[in-house]
Formats: C-alpha cells, structure tokens, sequence
C-alpha cells in the first residue's frame, strides 16, 4: 500500500486465498484490505495515538439512513453523554478530495449533527468545526485532542 500522510503506525494483517486482510481494532476483526480502508485504518490510529481518542467512543463503518436511503459512515467519534463529537470521511488516496466529497459529509451530518468533520484520501486532511447558532461552518488546521473537548 502506498505511504500516507500520518504517522507509522503498526497493523496487523492476514493473506487468505489471495486476498490482504487488516485488522480493524474497532471492528475487532480482519477486513479486505482496500485502498479505501488502508486511509481508514491509518486515520482510527492517528485519533487514537495523536488525538487521544477512546477507542471506546469510536464507530466505524455503521449504517445511516438518509431520506430513506442506506448509506454508511466511515468513522463515528461520540462523546461521552451519546452525541457525535466527530464524523470522518475517507477516501483512497487516489480520489481527490472534491465539492462532491463535503457534499457527501455534510448530507451525513444533517442527520447525525456532529460538532467536527474530518475528510481525508490519507494525503490530504481538512477539518472543520460546525458553529449552528451561525448556521456556518469554520475550517480548522486540526481537530482537537480529546482532553480538550
């Protein structure tokens, strides 16, 4: 897979009948190892290990519905009385991150209102903090250490 722009991290992985597995820690098992899913992992351990988010509050791959439609999330992070602190977006890195990739994130967060949104292809991270009252939205150079939410 190809090198990203987080930190190293270390992954466990599995080849069984041809294909590369890699262990969601979140999940608690072995995944198809996807250029989707490579950016995936990398960002559950960059919020984990650099952001000091409980694995705990952390939601990954979960079903929505949005006007009637299934749509599934990347990553979730809750706080601790329930609400959603945090909704992530991935993207392999070979997709770019576009008008349509912030579309997507904020359809989700209409239903889930979460107080950041993250969107990455793993090279590049953009983060923006939702403000309301303002019915606005504010980018930010990164989110928050869990200590100071």
């Amino acid at each position: 897979m190809v090198s990203l722009n987080f930190p190293t991290y270390q992954f466990r992985f599995k080849n069984s009948e041809n294909k590369i597995s890699i262990f969601d820690r979140i999940r608690k098992k072995f995944v198809t190892l996807t250029p989707e899913e490579w950016v995936r992992q990398h960002t559950v351990a960059y919020l984990i290990h650099e952001k000091k988010y409980p694995q705990s509050l952390i939601n990954v791959e979960k079903l929505i519905l949005l006007n009637g439609r299934r749509k599934r999330y990347d990553i979730v992070v809750f706080n601790s009385d329930g609400s959603i602190h945090l909704i992530v977006e991935c993207k392999a890195n070979s997709i770019p991150i576009t008008q349509s990739v912030f579309d997507q994130i904020a359809q989700y967060n209409l239903e889930l209102n979460a107080n950041y949104l993250m969107i990455t292809n793993g090279l590049h991270h953009f983060y923006c903090q939702m403000r309301y009252n303002e019915q606005t939205y504010h980018f930010l150079n990164d989110i928050p250490e869990y200590s100071n939410v």
